[in-house]
């Protein structure tokens, strides 16, 4: 009789097992993500800094003349 319990116990060990693995996999996921979103937001705010430096750069000539 102790056989379908252990049974049972191993079947709910794997369940808890794929599903921290499929945590674990989300979460790099994730990290992976965000890890790109800052890079793109890296490098837009570079291209808006220039773009805003080419600005003042015109208004500043424009204001000289």
């Amino acid at each position: 009789m102790s056989e379908p319990i252990a049974d049972d116990v191993l079947s709910s060990v794997e369940r808890i097992d794929r599903a921290i693995a499929r945590i674990e996999q989300t979460i790099r996921n994730r990290a992976a993500k965000e890890e790109a979103l800052a890079r793109r937001h890296a490098a837009l705010k570079a291209r808006m800094a220039e773009a805003v430096s080419a600005l003042d750069d015109v208004i500043a000539r424009g204001s000289a003349a």
